[in-house]
């Protein structure tokens, strides 16, 4: 077959569309982070979102939304269980539409004990990619989200 996709010399199949690349790095990712943070008892995700609390404590949920590049729906379903079981506290802004969050002492020592699987998630991709090109890959990562960000969509 003259179109038939070609395999990398890593393996993978040559995909042509760059989002179906990222997607395909997502997940397999998320299933590295994802195989040690769960032995926590929670998920990447909401690592996530204890980890961003503990360094902005008192964010709202417009402002979690937007760093993390999330919509608020989403945001909403995520913190909702996290809230339940008393690892995150909701209070009222003065405006009655804002909320804003903090960690508990039950979501900081969550935190802790998650955090130790995440740094071994995190260290063993490190050297895989390679300790010396590591910062330059989140640059990229970071510039890619602020460039697709800045691209304006046309309805």
């Amino acid at each position: 077959m003259a179109n038939a996709p070609r395999s990398t010399r890593s393996g993978l199949l040559e995909l042509q569309c760059f989002a179906a690349n990222l997607r395909r790095a997502e997940r397999a990712v998320h299933r590295l982070y994802s195989r040690e943070i769960r032995q926590a008892g929670i998920e990447p995700t909401q690592f996530t979102l204890l980890a961003v609390l503990d360094k902005t404590p008192g964010a709202s949920q417009g402002e979690l939304s937007e760093w993390l590049t999330v919509d608020s729906t989403t945001l909403s379903r995520t913190l909702a269980p996290m809230i339940e079981r008393k690892w995150i506290a909701r209070q009222q802004g003065g405006d009655r539409r804002v909320r804003h969050y903090r960690l508990t002492p039950a979501g900081k020592r969550l935190l802790r004990t998650a955090r130790v699987r995440w740094q071994r998630a995190q260290e063993r991709l490190r050297q895989a990619v390679g300790p010396d090109e590591w910062p330059q890959m989140i640059e990229t990562l970071l510039d890619i989200t602020r460039a697709a960000e800045a691209t304006p969509t046309r309805t």
